[in-house]
């Protein structure tokens, strides 16, 4: 039988303890930590020296108008917030069992989707998994999947990406491409239009859709804005031309004034989506079940397409 190399007054200090700690470091002050804590500054001195002793080396630098880490301290540092981040995870797998996604999904979706696809998904969400909450994030795939990976987001939905270390994607849906044009352009009101039909120079492209749309650099290839959907219409509407849009967005942007809307033609242009969701995550079949959801609900809209079932790893 292996024995613990834990000495005793390593096995005295707490998860508490251990948080007192982290929350100095990062408040970079005690009495910020303390206020943040809620304990004394004395107090919480007293347990970051009562950690230090049992480690048997000093964490911070005392003294100065900010309390920095030692260098030896830095190391232990990043250990500490490592054994916190276990128990965290400790209690996620054992709520797991008593409320999907642990009582709340923390689902990330892009800014051009969420608006046109979570209409559609808040009603039946609670039907499908009963307690649970659904909190959404909005914002650009990148940051959505980096936030992701760093434990903040437990799923996000966004386009295929760069495979990233303990990341799962599920595929769920191919989202068509639409024309968005000025009511006044010569094409507009037909209900479908080829895009060797149009002026590369008159396109305003969300950088989204300018990979699948118009290729090139500069005016002669239209212009690339990083704006939502409605501002796209705006700027249609105020510039004339056209956009790219996604199908989703087909009501949303068809009621606003000044623009009209058609369908491509030739080949399928549009964007992919997919679920992704940590390989640690302890809500495995509750991800996929919720990916099924999805399926289902993308069955019902017009124009897009379930794509392959089934769940890879994005590991690199």
């Amino acid at each position: 039988m292996q024995h613990s190399m834990i000495s005793m007054g390593l096995a005295a200090v707490s998860l508490r303890d251990l948080a007192l700690v982290q929350a100095v470091h990062r408040h970079g002050s005690f009495n910020s930590a303390a206020r943040a804590m809620h304990i004394s500054p004395s107090g919480l001195s007293h347990q970051v020296q009562k950690v230090e002793q049992a480690l048997g080396a000093p964490l911070f630098e005392r003294g100065g108008r900010k309390i920095v880490p030692t260098a030896g301290g830095q190391r232990l540092l990043q250990q500490i917030d490592a054994v916190l981040a276990s128990a965290e995870h400790l209690q996620q797998v054992a709520r797991a069992g008593e409320v999907a996604f642990g009582g709340e999904l923390r689902l990330g979706v892009p800014a051009s989707l969420g608006p046109y696809l979570l209409p559609h998904l808040i009603a039946p969400f609670p039907q499908h998994f009963p307690g649970a909450r659904l909190g959404i994030s909005e914002g650009k795939p990148r940051g959505l999947l980096r936030r992701l990976s760093e434990g903040e987001l437990d799923a996000v939905l966004a386009p295929p990406a760069a495979a990233v270390s303990g990341i799962a994607l599920r595929p769920l849906f191919f989202e068509p491409w639409e024309l968005m044009l000025r009511a006044d352009h010569p094409l507009a009101g037909r209900d479908s239009i080829a895009l060797d039909q149009l002026d590369p120079a008159e396109a305003t492209l969300m950088a989204e859709s300018h990979a699948d749309g118009l290729q090139g650099e500069g005016n002669e290839h239209g212009h690339v804005q990083d704006v939502s959907l409605e501002s796209l219409a705006a700027l249609v509407s105020l510039r004339g031309g056209y956009a790219l849009v996604p199908a989703l967005a087909h009501e949303r942007l068809a009621s606003m004034p000044n623009v009209a809307l058609a369908r491509l033609k030739g080949p399928a242009s549009g964007r992919e989506i997919a679920l992704y969701w940590r390989d640690a995550s302890p809500w495995h079949d509750d991800l996929q079940a919720f990916a099924e959801l999805l399926r289902k609900l993308v069955r019902q809209r017009p124009g897009l397409r379930v794509m392959g079932a089934k769940a890879k790893a994005a590991s690199a």
